[in-house]
């Protein structure tokens, strides 16, 4: 009997990954950067769409892969409406959600699109999405702003969290939903979310305005600057939101929001790039502090992960800050793609539930 393929696809801010599992077994990973100006030309996030779904096609071919094998296709979860966390078919209802960006626009909208775009042309495959990032678990005092009008939302990096959070769960030969965890996801967005007992009960909203800065978002701004700014005449509410996700940050100091660069303009002494790096751990590690406050200090570990994690510098400079609350456990890059994949293969399994998104 063939063994089953399940590809998985993880489209970021800047980057689109994928990978190929037979049964439980990677077959390959890919993960393709995309600069600033190679994404310029795309008015809209959905406008990327056959931009990324040919870069996974072209590479399956490439590696001459019998894609009718695939049976089941799993996207990274997008910006739909605040939901429980798990695996769900993606429907008719769950792609309009996409399509319109109803709690925003980012690429990971596009994770469910292109899966179930591929498993409609393969005879018998079905498309899931896993742990989007609209997973909302906030208890509801961290709901209040401190402005009726504005509700804090729960938008963060609910995949990658909770997979390392279970993985790190599992070293100790402890459960997830027994422990107390902060973990600071720290890629194109940063999140850094409280975690009690398998439930993420505050975070950050990592996509338009919230938490430390990143390589091309702003992170939490003062408020009164920023209506000055927003009233100066100068921008368009288009502008502005571009500023938040996508022009800020790192990119709109240094003019890059690759932070390989960054790190390499720091190591060769630019005095900029090392204040930016710097303010940046400073920000993770005041957040990391704030999610550890909300646990009452009870905090079994402190997670970093995310392609920062890869900089040891930044570690070390968070690390710094925040050992005294509790061990410090590093999980460079992501999990989500096999996060993804082992979903759909408990889902195929029928050992998990699959949910329906209405």
């Amino acid at each position: 009997m063939a063994k089953r393929l399940i590809l998985a696809i993880n489209p970021g801010s800047t980057s689109t990954k994928f990978s190929l599992f037979e049964e439980e077994n990677l077959v390959f990973e890919k993960s393709l950067r995309h600069s600033t100006e190679e994404l310029a030309g795309f008015e809209k996030i959905t406008d990327q769409f056959n931009f990324r779904k040919d870069l996974i096609m072209n590479e399956l071919i490439i590696r001459k892969i019998d894609i009718s094998g695939i049976i089941a296709v799993v996207g990274r979860g997008g910006l739909v409406k605040p939901i429980e966390s798990g695996i769900y078919r993606v429907n008719q209802k769950l792609k309009d959600d996409l399509n319109a960006g109803v709690s925003g626009s980012h690429a990971c909208n596009l994770g469910g699109l292109i899966a179930d775009d591929i498993a409609s042309s393969l005879p018998g495959a079905v498309a899931y999405i896993v742990d989007p990032v609209v997973v909302d678990e906030l208890q509801p005092v961290a709901r209040i702003s401190g402005l009726p009008e504005i509700e804090r939302k729960s938008i963060f990096h609910a995949l990658n969290q909770k997979a390392v959070a279970r993985v790190y769960a599992a070293s100790i030969n402890r459960k997830y939903e027994d422990l107390n965890l902060v973990v600071a996801h720290m890629g194109g967005g940063i999140s850094v979310g409280a975690h009690k007992n398998g439930r993420v009960i505050d975070v950050n909203n990592a996509l338009n305005g919230d938490g430390p800065f990143t390589p091309e978002r702003t992170g939490g701004l003062p408020a009164g600057q920023l209506v000055e700014l927003c009233f100066s005449n100068k921008y368009s509410q288009a502008d502005m939101m571009s500023m938040l996700t996508g022009k800020g940050g790192m990119v709109a100091y240094l003019g890059t929001n690759n932070f390989i660069e960054v790190c390499k303009l720091a190591d060769n002494g630019d005095p900029k790039a090392i204040l930016i790096i710097d303010a940046a751990s400073y920000q993770v590690g005041k957040e990391i502090g704030a999610m550890a406050a909300v646990l009452n200090g009870k905090v079994d570990a402190i997670i970093l992960t995310g392609g920062l994690a890869y900089q040891e510098t930044n570690i070390r400079s968070i690390t710094s800050m925040v050992e005294y609350i509790a061990e410090v456990v590093v999980y460079p890059g992501e999990d989500e793609l096999k996060a993804l994949a082992f979903n759909g293969l408990l889902a195929l399994d029928g050992k998990i539930e699959i949910k329906t998104y209405s």
